[in-house]
């Protein structure tokens, strides 16, 4: 197993609120203190670095570790989640309570095996691939469902210039 960073770097993020109901108009629930952060295999509870809503950007780096398999290469970590074949990281958002607790109503899958084989391998031989993605969908609110490209966009780069923006 070869050692690997993935780090993800978030920009345009949806603001502090979030209407809990569709349409957003219609004046009902709004969650409130909105976070985002990337939900941990197991224990699911346990959140890498939240940031909040109305940040300039968020980006998170999660160690990992990549091995050849019959469709290409295997990823996994703490972070990553799914099976082989099926990789995935979840961005998840919830409110922050006064308390610290982090209260989920929605998430974003990040799904890697999308990463186009190419830049895995390159990411794989420097020691870091890097996601970009804005956070915000089309309707003003926090990214969610399947994230992939042109959603996403993956790049390898050399372990020694994890330069956090």
């Amino acid at each position: 197993m070869t050692g690997l960073r993935i780090r993800i770097d978030g920009h345009d993020l949806p603001g502090p609120t979030c209407p809990a109901g569709a349409p957003a108009d219609a004046g009902g629930e709004v969650y409130r203190n909105v976070h985002v952060a990337v939900q941990h295999r197991n224990p699911r509870a346990a959140l890498l670095d939240p940031h909040p809503g109305d940040a300039a950007r968020a980006t998170w780096t999660l160690e990992c570790g990549a091995t050849p398999s019959a469709s290409g290469t295997d990823i996994t970590g703490p972070y990553v989640q799914g099976r082989p074949g099926g990789r995935f990281v979840y961005l998840s958002w919830g409110t922050v309570e006064e308390s610290g607790a982090f209260t989920m109503f929605r998430r974003a899958k990040l799904l890697l095996d999308a990463v186009p084989a190419e830049t895995l391998l390159d990411a794989v031989r420097g020691g870091l691939l890097v996601g970009r993605l804005g956070l915000t969908d089309a309707l003003g609110h926090p990214l969610c469902a399947r994230v992939v490209p042109p959603r996403i966009i993956w790049t390898a780069e050399a372990a020694g210039r994890d330069h956090r923006r």
